[in-house]
C-alpha cells in the first residue's frame, strides 16, 4: 500500500497471526516499517469485497500502523476489499480559507444544535461522530465507512484471526446478480454469500457462493449498510441466526446456523495425479499464510514436482505484502501490481526477486472463481499478465480498490477509506469486471458432492490425462 501523505504519529502495528519465524522482527510480531522505495510495506490488500460475519474472541492489539488487510474470517467492519491499517492523520485543525463558504452551513447547523436544542443536553462527541459518519457515507462507497472509537478498537481486535460467527464472506450484488458497489440494501442492492469458509458453520449449513441473504432473523435488510447487515449476522458462539436464502434455480428457504469460533487454515496441500502434480490451496493472505505458502511450494519442488496447482477459489484476499510474497514466488522480476492514488499517480510494486518457483519449467495452473477477490486477484492477475500461470475456472469477483484504516483520535474512532486503485502488471483495472480465466470451466448448480470439474480440468491441462483416478481417491 502507499504510505499516507500525513506525518505518522504512532509506530506501526504488527500483523495478525504472524509467528516469530515469519516476522520481520523476532518475537515482536514483525512490525512493518514503511520505506520511501517500498510502498507495500505499509499495507495489505483486501479480499473479496467480503466481510466475514463474526466477532472476536480474544483481544490484544496495538494502535496506529500502516497495514492493509482484507476481510477474512469474521473480520469486524471489514467489507469486501483490501485494507490498510493506517497511521493516524495529523493535520492543522480548522477550515481552509478556500472551503469557508462550503463549510458555512455545516458550522451553522453545529452551532444551532449546540446552542439552541431544547430537549436536553447535547452530547458533543455523538454529534461530531455522527457528522463524520455522514460525511464518509456521503462518498457513496461501500468500502468506506466511519467507526466509533469503540467500533474501531473492536475491529482491530477482530484482525487477530479467531472469531465467533458463521464463517462466511459476504458482499453486494445488484438485482441481476452482478457485483455491485452499492452502499445501502434495497431492490438493486443485495447481500450475497461470496464464499463460506472451510469447515465453518456456514459451510456445514450448506451455504454456497452466490446465495442471496434476503433476511436475517426474519428482518428485511432494506436500508441497512453492509456493515450493519454484517453485525446482524455475527454473534456469540452457541447462538443461532436464521438466514432467509434465495438461490438461483431453487425456491427461497430459511437456514438456521449456530455460530461458533471460526479459525482459518490458510494453506492446504496434497498430491494429485499420482504425485505428478502438487496441489496448494491458499484460503487467505496473512503474512504467516504467505510464508507457509512459500514453504509449501518449496516442499513440492524438493519432491521433484514441476507441475503445480494453486487454488485461490473462495479466497477473499488479505495483506498486500502477502500478495506480493505469493506472486513473487513465481515471478522473477518486474511489477506484480501497480497502485494508483487519488491524484492519478501510479506506483509499481516490484517482485521481491527471491522466488523459489520462477523457473519457467515449473508449470502453474491457478484456480479462480467468483469468490476469488482482491489479493487473490492481484496474484492471479500478476501470474496471468506475466505468462507464469494459466487461469482456470470462473471469472473472479472484481475488487480493484484498496482501503486504509485511519485512526482520527483515540476518542473519536477512525474510518476505513478507499485510498487507491490497484492494477495488474499490464495496468488492467479489473474492478467490477474480474479476471477472465484462460480456460473457463462452468460448475453446474447440481454438481455432485466429491466432484470438482475445475480441479479435474487443471490436472488434465498439466498432465494431458484424465483426472478420474484422483477424483476417486479424493472421494474415498
Amino acid at each position: 500500500m502507499l504510505p499516507s501523505d500525513s506525518t505518522p504519529s504512532e509506530p506501526p502495528m504488527s500483523g495478525p497471526n504472524e509467528d516469530p519465524a515469519a516476522s520481520r522482527e523476532p518475537d515482536t510480531g514483525g512490525t512493518i516499517e514503511p520505506t520511501p522505495t517500498d510502498p507495500v510495506h505499509t499495507g495489505l490488500v483486501g479480499g473479496v469485497a467480503p466481510v466475514a460475519a463474526g466477532t472476536q474472541r480474544r483481544g490484544g492489539f496495538v494502535l496506529g500502523i500502516a497495514i492493509a488487510l482484507v476481510a477474512v474470517l469474521g473480520g469486524g467492519a471489514l467489507f469486501m476489499s483490501g485494507y490498510l491499517l493506517g497511521q493516524r492523520q495529523v493535520e492543522q485543525p480548522g477550515t481552509a480559507a478556500a472551503d469557508d463558504v462550503a463549510f458555512q452551513p455545516f458550522w451553522d447547523a453545529y452551532r444551532a444544535i449546540r446552542d439552541r436544542y431544547a430537549l436536553g443536553p447535547v452530547d458533543t462527541k455523538a454529534i461530531i461522530e455522527g457528522a463524520i459518519r455522514g460525511m464518509v457515507n456521503a462518498v457513496g462507497d461501500p468500502y468506506s465507512s466511519y467507526l466509533s472509537s469503540e467500533e474501531f478498537r473492536s475491529t482491530l481486535q477482530d484482525i487477530s484471526g479467531e472469531f465467533e460467527g458463521i464463517g462466511a464472506e459476504i458482499g453486494t450484488v445488484d438485482a441481476a446478480g452482478k457485483t455491485s458497489d452499492c452502499s445501502t440494501f434495497g431492490s438493486d442492492c443485495r447481500l450475497v454469500v461470496v464464499a463460506p469458509l472451510e469447515g465453518s458453520p456456514a459451510e456445514k449449513a450448506g451455504l454456497k457462493p452466490g446465495d442471496v441473504i434476503a433476511k436475517v432473523d426474519g428482518s428485511d435488510l432494506t436500508g441497512l449498510t453492509p456493515d450493519e447487515a454484517r453485525n446482524r449476522i455475527r454473534g456469540k458462539k452457541g447462538t443461532d441466526v436464521v438466514l432467509s436464502i434465495e438461490r438461483q434455480g431453487a425456491a427461497p428457504f430459511d437456514v438456521t446456523i449456530t455460530r461458533d469460533v471460526i479459525q482459518q487454515r490458510e494453506v492446504i496441500t496434497r498430491d494429485e495425479a499420482g504425485g505428478a502434480v502438487g496441489y496448494i490451496r491458499l484460503t487467505g493472505f496473512s503474512e504467516n499464510g504467505a510464508a507457509k505458502f512459500v514453504d509449501a511450494v518449496k516442499a513440492a519442488i524438493d519432491k521433484g514436482q514441476t507441475k503445480l496447482i494453486v487454488d485461490l477459489r473462495g479466497n477473499p484476499g488479505g495483506f498486500v505484502t502477502a500478495a506480493r510474497t505469493v506472486a513473487s514466488t513465481f515471478i522473477k522480476d518486474g511489477p506484480v501490481f501497480w497502485e494508483e492514488d487519488a491524484k492519478g499517480n501510479q506506483t509499481p510494486t516490484q517482485s521481491l526477486g527471491n522466488g523459489v518457483a520462477t523457473d519457467p519449467k515449473i508449470r502453474v495452473a491457478v484456480l479462480i472463481d467468483k469468490g476469488s477477490a482482491s489479493a487473490s486477484e492481484i496474484v492471479a492477475g500478476a501470474l496471468q499478465d506475466t505468462g507464469r500461470a494459466t487461469l482456470i475456472g470462473e471469472t473472479s469477483y472484481g475488487k480493484g480498490t484498496v482501503q486504509q484504516w485511519i485512526e482520527l483520535t483515540p476518542d473519536s474512532g477512525g474510518m476505513k477509506l478507499t485510498i487507491a486503485k490497484w492494477l495488474t502488471p499490464d495496468k488492467r483495472w479489473i474492478h467490477k469486471i474480474g479476471l477472465t480465466p484462460d480456460i473457463p470451466v462452468e460448475v453446474p448448480a447440481d454438481n455432485p458432492a466429491g466432484s470438482d470439474p475445475v480441479l479435474d480440468k487443471a490436472i488434465e491441462f498439466l498432465t494431458g490425462s484424465s483426472a478420474a483416478p484422483s477424483l476417486l481417491l479424493r472421494a474415498a
